[in-house]
């Protein structure tokens, strides 16, 4: 049975995030279904490829999967408000794994995008479903915890069932591995079941009745989460390469135990992801704001299949591979949470499911993406130059979170933020000033007061009104 839902209020005055109510649950039924979308996550590519499947073919099994996952979120905001968490997310782990058995048809091209379709519109719902709601769930000020807390479970679900889906697959059979995926999906909606039942918030409304402030025309949405997208879109791009065609590249290396040996690799970055995402989460909290480790993680994240690029291309030691999946998969681990907490702490309360869902579009889209159009460039260029390639992606997200850095350091929540940060430039600043004469304006925009004012949401740590100081010391 569902258990109570607690007010926000009640919800700011628990000492731990373990005593949330639905916490517990909602990260047992994550774990699940992400156990079961690990498994096919190879497994599926490798499979087209045994049964005489081109590089291609394997690559759109997993961008069709990415493709509906997309599609899903975009609807899933407005399905949490219109039903709620406990429905839409038992719904999305039954859509996640029923449709596995249906591998069990054989591999042809139609089955296969068929059945990927219908499993991505499980994962879309519930991948947007479970980071909202680790924000309805948990204190504010534990935030980064219960997001990093979260990744913990889904890097441990990784490790274990990455490696596992390729083992039994190869000592078995891949029909054993479709079974085991929609037992695992089938507990994880179990699990739903446990989780209270709560509705996404509705979208908030400016206040005009008397005595409001004259509200301002807000920022819109996109320009306020961008870059921390794009970073997440750079490094997933490389991500769908690496978990569709590692295990065949190393197996190109090492003919004899080379799937299962990518396999471990797979479970090595995940494992890696999962330690380096609570990590960054702790160190949000501790600052009160996302955006320390932003950086140092997208250098991370590209040194890491850079690495992996030069090894396959100097045909080195398949060893040498695991320093490259740590690099790769700390990397991403922490570009994840920088991302997600700070959509949370852009946007206001009111568009948690917005932000969770922009944030798992920028995720799925960048795998689907990679796996499609790096898939493309291994046929042509081999798993090196597919790997080259998705390095050199990561550079363009570095050098667009580096400019965004550079602008300044000032968010403004539902403000003009982008559009202000650039006019502080002095290039662009005598250009908007110019432009602007040129359309008859009596005098420039003035954006110095609404660049350095305080931010409306300035994180985590400070309390609203009225709300009791219950934060931890340190």
């Amino acid at each position: 049975m569902a258990k109570r839902a607690l007010s926000r209020d009640e919800i700011e005055k628990l000492d731990s995030i373990w005593k949330s109510p639905g916490f517990v649950a909602t990260l047992i039924a994550v774990a699940a279904a992400f156990g079961s979308w690990s498994m096919l996550l190879p497994v599926i590519p490798l499979a087209v490829l045994d049964n005489g499947g081109s590089d291609t073919l394997a690559g759109a099994s997993t961008g069709i999967f990415m493709a509906a996952t997309v599609l899903t979120q975009i609807l899933t905001p407005a399905a949490l408000r219109k039903f709620g968490y406990n429905p839409v997310m038992v719904f999305s782990a039954f859509m996640l794994g029923a449709p596995s058995l249906g591998y069990l048809l054989g591999m042809d091209a139609g089955v296969v995008l068929f059945f990927s379709a219908l499993r991505g519109i499980g994962f879309g719902a519930i991948t947007v479903a479970e980071s909202a709601l680790i924000a309805e769930l948990v204190p504010v000020r534990f935030l980064g915890k219960g997001s990093g807390m979260l990744g913990v479970f889904i890097g441990l679900s990784q490790m274990i069932f990455l490696p596992m889906g390729l083992a039994i697959g190869r000592a078995a059979s891949f029909d054993i591995v479709y079974g085991i995926a929609t037992v695992i999906a089938l507990v994880a909606a179990l699990m739903c079941l446990r989780i209270p039942r709560l509705k996404a918030a509705a979208k908030s409304t400016p206040d005009t009745g008397e005595g409001a402030e004259v509200p301002q025309k807000p920022v819109a949405t996109w320009r306020l989460v961008l870059i921390p997208a794009l970073a997440v879109t750079s490094l997933s791009m490389s991500f769908g390469a690496v978990s569709s065609f590692l295990p065949a590249a190393v197996r190109e290396l090492d003919p004899v135990t080379g799937a299962v040996i990518g396999g471990f690799m797979l479970s090595i970055a995940g494992a890696s992801a999962m330690v380096f995402r609570y990590l960054s989460g702790v160190i949000a909290d501790r600052r009160g704001k996302p955006g320390a480790t932003m950086i140092p993680a997208l250098i991370i994240g590209f040194l890491g299949v850079a690495l992996m690029s030069l090894i396959l291309y100097t045909e080195g030691s398949v060893w040498w591979l695991m320093l490259a999946a740590v690099f790769f998969g700390g990397g991403f681990g922490m570009v994840q949470n920088e991302a997600l907490l700070s959509m949370f702490f852009r946007l206001p309360r009111s568009k948690v499911s917005e932000a969770s869902a922009i944030w798992n579009i920028s995720y799925d889209a960048g795998t689907g993406l990679g796996s499609f159009l790096l898939g493309a460039a291994a046929a042509q260029l081999a798993y090196h130059g597919a790997f080259g390639i998705g390095a050199l992606i990561v550079l363009v997200g570095l050098a667009l979170t580096l400019a965004d850095r550079f602008t300044g350091r000032r968010r403004i929540s539902e403000r003009g933020n982008t559009a202000a940060r650039l006019r502080q430039l002095p290039i662009l600043r005598r250009t908007v000033r110019g432009a602007r004469r040129g359309r008859g304006a009596s005098r420039p925009e003035q954006v110095g007061e609404e660049s350095s004012r305080r931010p409306q949401n300035p994180g985590w740590k400070h309390r609203e009104s009225g709300e009791p100081d219950t934060r931890e010391n340190g």
